[in-house]
C-alpha cells in the first residue's frame, strides 16, 4: 500500500504535469517520460515504452490513461486515483473558467477572439490527422485496406454526426474478420463488446451523461475523432450551443493544458452550468480510469493480443481519416467571410510554417480582437 508520503509526491509531481502539459499528447509523454524514468527510474525505458504502446490502443485520451497508468505502477489504485486527478484538474479548471467568460454573454471584444481562434480549428483537425498518419501507416498490414479505411473515416466525420463511431468500430470489425480469415483461424471474432448508438429525445441531464460517455469511452485514434461526435450532439441534437461556441469549446481545449476531451467540460457547462461541466467531465474521463485500474495487470497481454491488434489496424486509420474529415463540418460552421481567411492563414501557419497550435490559435485570437476593433461583423 502506497504511504502518504508517496501519494504527496504523486500529487505534486502529476498536478506539476497537468498545469504545465501545453502542447497535447507530445508534451504529456515527454514530460511523465522525464519524470517516470529519466529523473525518478520508477519506470525502466523498455517498460515505459510498452506502457505508451498499450495506451494507444485503449480509446479514449491516450496520454490521460498513461499518467493514470504511471501513477498506478508508483503507488498502486489509490495512487492512480490522485494521481489522474492531479494530472486532469488543472486543465479542467483552466477550461471552465474561460467557458464562464466565452459562453456567458461575452463582451464584443471576447466574441471577437472566440471568433478568431474559432476559425483556425478546422486546420488544428487537419493538423492533428496528418501528425499521425506516418506511424498509422507504417503499422499497418496492408497499405491499400489502410487507404479504404481512411477514406470511409473521413466521410464518416464529414457527414454522419454521432455514427462516425460505428464507422470506426465497424471498420476494426472488418480489419479483424480479414486477418481472421488469412490466417485460417475459424475462431470467431472477439471484438470489444462496445456499441455505439446516438441518443434520442430532447436532452436532459442522461443525454449529457450519454454523450459524455461517448467522448470518454469511444475516443480512438486521439480526441480530434470525437469532435464531430460532440458537435452533432450539442449543436444539432440538443441546441446546448451554437456552432460559434462550439468552435470556441474546441479552440479553448487546445490553448488549456491537458486532452482535447476536456471540451466536453464545456458542452457540458453550456447544457447546466458548472454542475453540468463536472458532470460531463467526471463521466468522460470515467472509462480512461477504469481501463486502467480494471486492466493494467494485463497490459503486456492486451499488447499481444492480436484480435485488438488487428482491430486497431482497421479502426486506427479510420480515426485518421475522420480527424482530419472533421474539418469539414469545422470549417462550414463559420459564419463571416472574415474567418474563412483565418482559417487559411492558420492552415499555412500550422502544415507550411509548422508553428505550434497553441501559438496559431493565439495569433488567431489575436486577429479577431483586430476584426472586432474594425468593425467586421462577428458571428
Amino acid at each position: 500500500m502506497a504511504t502518504p508520503a508517496v501519494l504527496r509526491e504523486v500529487v505534486a509531481q502529476w498536478g506539476r504535469i497537468g498545469y504545465t502539459g501545453f502542447g497535447g499528447p507530445p508534451a504529456h509523454i515527454a514530460l511523465l517520460r522525464e519524470l517516470c524514468v529519466d529523473r525518478r527510474g520508477w519506470l525502466t525505458a523498455h517498460e515505459f515504452e510498452d506502457a505508451v504502446a498499450t495506451c494507444n490502443l485503449l480509446p479514449g485520451p491516450a496520454s490521460t490513461q498513461l499518467a493514470i497508468f504511471c501513477a498506478w505502477r508508483v503507488a498502486g489504485p489509490i495512487g492512480a486515483l490522485v494521481g489522474g486527478a492531479a494530472f486532469i484538474l488543472p486543465g479542467l479548471a483552466a477550461i471552465l473558467a474561460l467557458a464562464v467568460v466565452f459562453l456567458s454573454s461575452p463582451p464584443d471584444w471576447v466574441r471577437g477572439a472566440g471568433a478568431g481562434a474559432g476559425a483556425a480549428v478546422a486546420a488544428v483537425a487537419v493538423h492533428a490527422g496528418l501528425g499521425l498518419v506516418p506511424d498509422s501507416w507504417r503499422r499497418s498490414p496492408a497499405r491499400w485496406r489502410w487507404v479504404a479505411y481512411a477514406v470511409l473515416g473521413g466521410a464518416a466525420a464529414a457527414t454522419l454526426g454521432p455514427w462516425l463511431v460505428l464507422v470506426l468500430i465497424g471498420c476494426g470489425a472488418v480489419e479483424v474478420t480479414w486477418q481472421i480469415a488469412a490466417r485460417g483461424d475459424g475462431a470467431g471474432v472477439h471484438a470489444w463488446p462496445i456499441v455505439a448508438a446516438a441518443a434520442t429525445g430532447t436532452g436532459g441531464v442522461l443525454a449529457l451523461v450519454w454523450v459524455a460517455f461517448k467522448v470518454g469511452a469511444l475516443a480512438y485514434g486521439g480526441g480530434f475523432v470525437i469532435i464531430p461526435l460532440m458537435q452533432a450532439d450539442a449543436v444539432d441534437t440538443y441546441h446546448w450551443m451554437t456552432n460559434t461556441e462550439f468552435l470556441n469549446a474546441v479552440a479553448l481545449g487546445q490553448v488549456t493544458p491537458g486532452p482535447v476531451t476536456q471540451t466536453v467540460a464545456v458542452v457540458g457547462y453550456a447544457a447546466y452550468g458548472i454542475a453540468g461541466g463536472l458532470l460531463a467531465a467526471l463521466v468522460g474521463f470515467a472509462p480512461s480510469f477504469s481501463f486502467v485500474l480494471l486492466g493494467a495487470r494485463r497490459f503486456d497481454e492486451l499488447r499481444q493480443n492480436a484480435t485488438i491488434r488487428a482491430l486497431l489496424a482497421g479502426a486506427g486509420p479510420a480515426a485518421v481519416g475522420a480527424i482530419i474529415g472533421a474539418a469539414v463540418p469545422l470549417a462550414f460552421a463559420l459564419d463571416e467571410v472574415w474567418q474563412y481567411a483565418v482559417l487559411a492563414a492558420a492552415a499555412i501557419t500550422l502544415l507550411v510554417f509548422r508553428r505550434g497550435v497553441v501559438m496559431t490559435l493565439l495569433l488567431a485570437g489575436a486577429v479577431g480582437l483586430v476584426a472586432d476593433m474594425v468593425g467586421a461583423p462577428l458571428p
